[in-house]
């Protein structure tokens, strides 16, 4: 049959003859299945598009957030307080500071710590300059005075001394006085090792070498971190106080570091 061939129909209780060619009923179909198959693929298209524009913005949001894998590094400077002595590796207030910060997806490596039971000002000063940092670090904390104030020497030595170590501890840490801490002096007055001391003149004079190193923070532009309430707690919970009778317990340790890891924080993000 010749597709293109005329066709006549009659349509009954009609008076008119209504006449179509084939091959117009078989244009006006694949007009009609072209329309649906466009459609179709517009729609899926769409699909696809926003498929892929959702990929991308989760993409982004999750880039947005990531941890920041620049490794940041850390000096503590000190004496007995800042070795941990009597309490486990683990429980120093550097390494616990480091915990903390690691679990705020700051990564940070292990500290690097000078210091040693017994010192003063003076032994650190001499320590530093036989052996100085090779390097500068992204935090530096500072604690030290408790053996100046326990071996009886001066305040106006223990200012020019702790004056030169807070340059360097500046000069450690790049030049940037807002990465540099001061820890304050701990009171061992409420400790079983003071028990037969003079406890109130123990803790005026740790008084007055707070109030030293305080005032040389302020006026240097560094951070001062107070935990000598918290170590005065230990008058009346034996626990925060370590076997030894006189420092720190890994307890107290954590409450310092409470007050000190959220404020390292805020300059590391």
């Amino acid at each position: 049959m010749n597709i293109f061939q005329k066709k006549s129909a009659f349509i009954p209780g009609g008076n008119f003859l209504v006449s179509i060619t084939l091959h117009s009923e078989i244009i006006m179909k694949i007009m009609l299945y072209a329309l649906l198959i466009f459609t179709s693929i517009s729609s899926c298209t769409k699909k696809n598009n926003d498929a892929v524009t959702n990929r991308g913005i989760i993409s982004d949001t999750i880039s947005s957030t990531a941890m920041d894998t620049t490794i940041k590094t850390y000096l503590a400077l000190g004496d007995s307080y800042t070795i941990g002595q009597s309490v486990p590796d683990s429980e120093k207030f550097p390494i616990q500071a480091e915990q903390v910060l690691k679990q705020q997806n700051i990564s940070l490596n292990n500290p690097d710590i000078i210091a040693v039971t017994g010192w003063t000002t003076g032994n650190l000063l001499s320590a530093l300059n036989s052996n100085p940092p090779k390097k500068t670090y992204s935090v530096v904390t500072l604690l030290i005075g408790v053996n100046n104030q326990y071996q009886g020497r001066s305040i106006e030595e223990y200012k020019s001394q702790f004056s030169e170590l807070l340059s360097r501890a500046i000069q450690y840490a790049g030049s940037n006085k807002n990465h540099v801490f001061v820890i304050s002096i701990p009171d061992y007055s409420v400790t079983p090792f003071a028990r037969n001391a003079d406890t109130a003149k123990i803790a005026a004079e740790i008084d007055a070498f707070n109030a030293a190193n305080k005032n040389l923070a302020t006026t240097a532009g560094v951070h001062y971190v107070d935990i000598t309430p918290i170590s005065r707690e230990a008058k009346n919970d034996p626990s925060l106080v370590a076997g030894d009778g006189l420092h720190p317990s890994g307890l107290q340790y954590k409450k310092w570091v409470a007050l000190l890891a959220p404020a390292m924080q805020q300059v590391l993000q």
